[in-house]
């Protein structure tokens, strides 16, 4: 099979379709590194955790922690597609965007993909252990949400807050691996990730919002439809005033607030840009959130090294 014969219908332009073996593309795309931007997505809140526990110690110089997060988090983000992929294979094969996905396509059986899920879930594992045991608990304990999301869409309107819940978990970790312990901070930090995936996720779910209305699956984009960009504005206030609640909690100076501004100016930007009716803008609207995180993360790290300094 081609690498455009098997291709995504939404992955164009990426390294797995031009440059990796063709016999590990079905798996690659499995596992979304055709598409890694879900892999950012997760590792963000991970790494905003881990620059709030810098600049509560003052001391942010954990690279090894950092490195740690980025394999963890591609690893587990790919077992966890791989899953949803496995659960969601019938209903796949119904809506255009995800037809072509390996299982529904007929790349990959299921048999073949459960195992590529546990080989996935045990370098997670290798990851997860090389934190202290407050940490590896804390990590475990999130398997519970990644597994039940899956089926989620099918029973509520709010399968993003179950997204937001596993997908903002590393706002939890970060501070975990750093202190062995949980705090205000940490939890105020989850909660302003998950109204930001929320949100971001809202903008996704509108690709697939009229498939999903034929074959009875369930978003917040069928639920608020033309009603989206004031929900968005909710969601997005929310965020900012919960992570600058954290920020503020663990001692944060004027660098972080002035990354939280310019955090809040993207997501201002992204609302102003976003048209729900237009698919390929909002992948785009919702991609940007990438660059949205990282300005959090440089903004907390930049913030524990002047607090160091002084």
């Amino acid at each position: 099979m081609s690498g455009a014969a098997g291709r995504v219908a939404d992955s164009t332009g990426n390294w797995v379709d031009s440059h990796a073996p063709a016999w590990t593309r079905p798996y690659l795309r499995l596992a979304r590194l055709d598409r890694p931007i879900g892999s950012w997505l997760l590792l963000l809140p991970c790494w905003w955790s881990l620059g709030l526990a810098a600049v509560q110690a003052g001391e942010p110089d954990n690279v090894w922690h950092a490195i740690l997060f980025f394999v963890g988090a591609f690893a587990m983000r790919g077992a966890g597609c791989t899953w949803n992929d496995i659960v969601d294979r019938d209903l796949d094969g119904l809506v255009e965007r995800t037809r072509s996905r390996p299982i529904p396509s007929g790349q990959v059986s299921v048999a073949a993909a459960a195992a590529f899920l546990g080989v996935q879930a045990l370098i997670g594992l290798a990851v997860l252990t090389q934190f202290n045991r407050f940490a590896i608990a804390t990590g475990i304990a999130s398997l519970a949400v990644v597994v039940v999301y899956p089926f989620m869409k099918r029973v509520t309107y709010w399968p993003q807050i179950f997204l937001g819940l596993a997908f903002s978990w590393g706002a939890l970790m970060g501070w975990a691996a750093a202190f062995g312990r949980l705090d205000w901070p940490a939890y105020l930090l989850y909660a302003g990730a998950i109204s930001w995936v929320i949100g971001y996720d809202t903008v996704y779910a509108h690709q697939d919002r009229e498939d999903d209305a034929l074959i009875g699956i369930k978003s917040t984009a069928l639920l608020f439809r033309e009603r989206t960009k004031p929900v968005l504005v909710v969601c997005y206030v929310l965020a900012v005033m919960l992570i600058a609640a954290a920020g503020w909690s663990a001692g944060a100076g004027l660098i972080f607030a002035l990354g939280l501004l310019a955090f809040a100016a993207h997501l201002a930007w992204q609302i102003r840009r976003l048209d729900t009716d237009d698919p390929a803008l909002c992948l785009a609207v919702f991609k940007s959130n990438r660059d949205a995180g990282l300005i959090l993360f440089a903004a907390l790290v930049l913030d524990a090294f002047a607090k160091r300094l002084h």
